[in-house]
């Protein structure tokens, strides 16, 4: 991402994700949150769901929330020792895609949809089964393009034979080809791969697995993410591989990639990291563990790997670390005034699989952090637009939080020095900054500026001009 010249922030939020805002930090860091368990949101254990369900899609349509999740029971991966007496694995099926819904993102239900027969009959929430059983993906979106047919309002993706294929519905849940020829060829895509309309392209773009460097145990290479553009969704740019700078490959199993819809040009990636040489426990049938990670961008192929920790743990339980467990869903949704969430893949291999939903605070992915003993921010030379500079912060009972606007070259803006900003304490999404003479920064509407931020004992998650 370009750094030359001042950054046009208009009255877009900015997110502390990377150190793109940053010039200088002294005594503060960027700072890692994780998501807080709120409990099972799914149980998977209809005879069609499996022990090895996965790939589960969310997102909010008007005022319903869609959930979509393979359904599949694959051989080989259930530790017997782990088996309660009365547990039993679910038989072998086809994988197949299953749909829930709710009407909070909290409370989810399985609608009895009477579409595809499953044992010989209706009565499930199936939505997609290839009568071939070459179908081991499906992920759809809203089609958020002006252009798209009302018939063709939600689109996805499904893969088989390794090619990916299109496919539209025009109400959530009956699904048909949008054409017989897949729309990409070159695998793999043996994964959950990720498309979705780009509201600040406009254009479609998609996610998928690929393969990069020479690995341990993946076609010589390590599991990765590829992406690729168009214009229409069936003809589609040459698939480019993502690049994360100068830290070491990791093996991807999955991307999770999402444009974070409250931060305009600001895209966020959770993918499934697999450590395919670790075995946590000797009676495993299959080797490798999982957790699941965080990395952002702001053009989609340079990614940003501040953050090498995991996102999402595998837990206390011993069912947590088997080799293909702890996912995030594709997808965040709000929850509640404050709150997004997102769903944990939990138990996978297992009677016991479920979606276990975790919430984190709106933007509070990442902040620039301080401790007791404070801090200091300054931003870039930024050019905005608006009225108010509006916060979201939080801060101990101890802690403060002031700002300054500086001119270009660094020097304090009368009316908006630090020694005129009352010590701003507590915890806010949308707090609005305050100097003695007011909160009004309207005079300062596109000249360049650079915000200095003192903290302690705070964390600063994201700023925008309102």
């Amino acid at each position: 991402m370009s750094t030359d010249g001042p950054i046009q922030v208009g009255d877009d939020r900015q997110l502390f994700v990377d150190d793109y805002l940053i010039d200088s930090m002294n005594s503060v860091e960027l700072r890692l949150h994780t998501p807080l368990p709120a409990g099972t949101a799914l149980e998977l254990g209809e005879p069609w769901e499996g022990n090895t369900c996965d790939y589960h899609t969310v997102f909010k349509d008007d005022d319903v929330y869609r959930m979509y999740y393979r359904g599949s029971s694959h051989e080989g991966y259930v530790i017997d020792a782990l088996l309660e007496p009365e547990e039993t694995s679910v038989p072998l099926h086809p994988e197949l895609m299953c749909y829930a819904e709710s009407r909070d993102g909290i409370t989810w239900t399985k609608p009895d949809l009477g579409l595809i027969e499953f044992e010989g009959s209706k009565k499930n929430n199936i939505v997609w089964l290839d009568e071939a059983n070459e179908t081991g993906d499906m992920n759809p979106f809203v089609d958020g393009n002006p252009e798209a047919k009302a018939d063709e309002r939600y689109k996805a993706i499904v893969w088989k034979r390794n090619n990916v294929f299109a496919v539209v519905s025009p109400d959530a849940v009956t699904w048909r080809l949008m054409q017989e020829e897949p729309i990409l060829t070159e695998g793999p895509f043996d994964s959950q791969n990720v498309p979705f309309w780009d509201p600040w392209r406009n254009e479609y773009v998609i996610f998928t697995r690929g393969v990069i460097g020479e690995g341990s145990s993946f076609k010589g290479g390590y599991r990765w993410i590829r992406r690729a553009t168009s214009k229409d969704f069936l003809n589609w740019s040459p698939l480019e591989s993502i690049d994360t700078g100068d830290t070491p490959y990791e093996h991807f199993y999955t991307n999770g990639t999402t444009p974070y819809y409250r931060a305009p040009g600001v895209y966020l990636s959770f993918p499934r990291r697999f450590l395919p040489d670790r075995r946590p426990r000797e009676d495993s049938p299959w080797p490798g563990t999982s957790d699941s990670v965080f990395m952002s961008s702001r053009d989609g192929l340079q990614w940003d790997r501040t953050f090498m920790e995991s996102f999402i743990r595998p837990g206390t339980s011993p069912r947590g670390w088997t080799s293909r467990n702890n996912l995030l869903s594709s997808g965040i949704v709000e929850t509640g005034e404050n709150e997004l969430s997102m769903y944990v893949l939990r138990h996978r291999d297992f009677p016991s699989v479920h979606f276990e939903r975790v919430t984190i605070r709106k933007d509070g992915f990442v902040s620039a952090a301080a401790g007791f003993s404070s801090g200091e921010l300054i931003t870039r030379p930024l050019v905005f637009k608006g009225g108010e500079l509006e916060l979201n912060y939080s801060t101990s009972a101890a802690g403060a939080i002031k700002v300054e606007i500086q001119d270009e070259k660094g020097k304090p803006i009368p009316g908006y020095v630090l020694e005129d900003y009352p010590e701003m304490f507590g915890d806010e999404i949308a707090g609005t900054a305050r100097w003695s003479g007011g909160t009004g920064v309207g005079s300062l509407t596109g000249k360049t500026v650079r915000l200095r931020f003192w903290l302690k004992d705070a964390d600063l998650f994201a700023f925008r001009f309102r």
